[in-house]
């Protein structure tokens, strides 16, 4: 195939695609700043998106001196290497991105294609195998002429597979970006051809920069997201450290050793509750989402009847006419917790009354005590004696779109209403 040159009757550095140029560039320019200043992505990933980012730069520059060359006095032997590169180079923005989708795995197979590509047209040298630049400066496409194009195509495909295969089935909204970019770059390459002719300015450059700032954002996403479930997990891990207190574990251990001397079966029935308590914490932190409310409401009865065995002057009843729906792991256990600790204790008659009920659109949860009651407002100043209240309100809020409602009055007593709306629970 023959491709002329046609005669430019206007100035490049003069034209609109100088702004255009150096539009991309700057665009370019603006990602790597972005890039280095973004403090979730990591460094191996920040340096394999920076390598993307300068060969997407060369690119540019690439098509720009190429095309004053072949607008200029004859030069196959420089039009040549510049035009080598190029085809060398496309290939590998590709690889590169391999290591975004999967890491760098298994790209032996990659590499080796792209060096394939290399040598094919490394030939153009000393070779018109690949493609050559008469003496008149006309681009010849030689019988390997595509082979660029056929590489990148497989890269691209195997791309798609890998990242349906990692995104598909577990988030398909991860796997967009990577296919939406794969569809512009093969769509700018056949506009590129159909217009077959040289320009400053080529779609494919176009279109790899789309695809940089696009696969940026996509990369950011994923290592923000990578980071709020590592907060989650510590909020999991925190939340069971609030529920297992120190001084409940000392006093527990106590209570064991009392209850060995006068009543050993008795001894050896709550250090059965206990282990099943201390177990259920553990499983707590590997729950992502809602669990049923009996099982939250068996936990809670280990953890009272634990806490009656060692306070003879507390007692909690259960009124539960509805359990059919889910809630986050350790909601109603701590609210019950935060009632006998900072509440019923002191009291020679301590109760607290757990009352479940179905409303017209929720289902509510009312924890009840006539313990020492509370300042509420003070709730959000108060140290860490309250933040299992404050890690529920949260929990409940993001995790089920419910609400936790506090009522207290010092010395009267404190209630806890937990409404979990009736639709849209996540399970």
């Amino acid at each position: 195939m023959t491709v002329s040159i046609p005669d430019v009757g206007f100035d490049l550095m003069g034209s609109p695609y100088l702004l255009l140029n150096l539009f991309l560039m700057a665009l370019l320019a603006g990602l790597v700043l972005a890039l280095l200043a973004d403090s979730y992505i990591d460094r191996e990933h920040k340096r394999n998106i920076l390598v993307i980012l300068l060969l997407t730069f060369s690119l540019i520059l690439q098509t720009v001196l190429e095309y004053r060359i072949s607008a200029g006095m004859p030069q196959p032997f420089l039009r040549t290497v510049v035009s080598i590169y190029g085809y060398c180079v496309r290939p590998v923005l590709v690889v590169l991105v391999f290591y975004i989708i999967a890491d760098g795995k298994k790209t032996l197979p990659a590499w080796i294609l792209t060096g394939i590509n290399a040598i094919v047209y490394l030939t153009a040298l000393f070779s018109p195998v690949a493609f050559r630049i008469t003496q008149n400066n006309v681009f010849r496409r030689g019988p390997l002429g595509f082979t660029c194009h056929v590489v990148t195509a497989l890269l691209l495909a195997n791309l798609v597979c890998l990242t349906v295969r990692k995104y598909g089935r577990v988030r398909w909204q991860d796997a967009v970006i990577p296919i939406f970019n794969s569809a512009i770059i093969v769509a700018s390459v056949v506009l590129d051809y159909i217009a077959a002719q040289n320009h400053p300015v080529s779609c494919l450059n176009i279109a790899i920069v789309i695809s940089c700032a696009l696969y940026y954002i996509w990369i950011h996403l994923q290592f923000v997201r990578e980071h709020e479930r590592s907060l989650q997990a510590e909020q999991r891990i925190q939340i069971m450290m609030t529920q297992i207190q120190p001084h409940f574990l000392y006093n527990t251990i106590a209570t064991f050793k009392a209850l060995c001397r006068k009543d050993p079966e008795r001894a050896a029935e709550l250090a059965d509750k206990f282990g099943i308590y201390l177990r259920q914490n553990l499983d707590s932190l590997g729950v992502t989402g809602n669990i049923p409310f009996q099982k939250e409401l068996e936990h809670t009865r280990l953890y009272t009847e634990i806490e009656m065995v060692r306070f003879e002057n507390i007692r909690v009843e259960y009124d539960i006419a509805d359990d059919d729906f889910s809630l986050p792991p350790l909601t109603l256990q701590p609210m019950v917790e935060n009632a006998i600790r900072h509440g019923v204790r002191s009291r020679s008659d301590g109760l607290v009354r757990v009352i479940v009920r179905r409303r017209e659109n929720c289902h509510e949860i009312v924890v009840a005590d006539n313990g020492i009651g509370f300042d509420p407002n003070a709730l959000e100043s108060a140290d860490s004696g309250h933040i299992g209240i404050r890690n529920v309100r949260e929990r409940i809020e993001q995790m089920c779109s419910g609400m936790l409602i506090l009522e207290s009055k010092v010395g009267e007593g404190t209630t806890a209403t937990i409404r979990i709306p009736a639709k849209g629970v996540t399970a």
